[in-house]
């Protein structure tokens, strides 16, 4: 015997107006929508030190920093990047861009699988997008998906240098 299981699609207005008055973040994928776990304190000061160093060296340009609050829009999907920064004007909404030129995600056991794959897949398809980065929160260590590069993977120990071309700002990894 086939069994039959009835699944509950809801549109993206539907979802942008649940995010509006719920107690805790989802992420929303082709119809469905996912709750997000907290994050861990490393976590927390990783994407608030990449933050704080872009924010900063962007200071008087026409490029905003945006930090996990602020939702993406790609493709049928929203996401909750760690940091993401918008160069160009992008006032679709005030609960979301679809423009980011870089965007960062802080690596974690429960995301990794998915941000190195169906979201970075979806991330990609962003015109916009010129870097993917990852960061892993228990080794000092980045990968930077460029663009330019064919979206090849690029490895940053500490020690090293970043140059993030889409922004023309070079970061220390021990920095972040």
């Amino acid at each position: 015997m086939q069994l039959n299981y009835a699944q509950y699609f809801i549109s993206e207005d539907e979802y942008l107006q649940g995010e509006l008055v719920a107690d805790s973040k989802h992420e929303y994928l082709d119809g469905e929508v996912y709750a997000i776990a907290g994050a861990s304190e490393n976590h927390n000061l990783l994407a608030g030190n990449i933050f704080a160093e872009l924010k900063t060296k962007l200071k008087g340009s026409p490029c905003r920093t945006f930090m996990a609050d602020m939702k993406v829009k790609a493709e049928h999907a929203f996401f909750y990047p760690d940091v993401m920064v918008v160069c160009e004007r992008d006032d679709a909404s005030e609960y979301y861009k679809q423009a980011p030129v870089i965007i960062v995600e802080v690596l974690s056991k429960a995301t990794r699988k998915f941000d190195q794959t169906l979201k970075r897949q979806r991330y990609q398809a962003l015109p916009s997008l010129e870097e993917y980065v990852l960061i892993e929160q228990d080794k000092g260590e980045i990968e930077v998906f460029r663009r330019r590069d064919g979206w090849q993977a690029s490895y940053y120990y500490l020690g090293d240098e970043i140059h993030f071309y889409s922004l023309d700002v070079t970061e220390a990894v021990a920095d972040i």
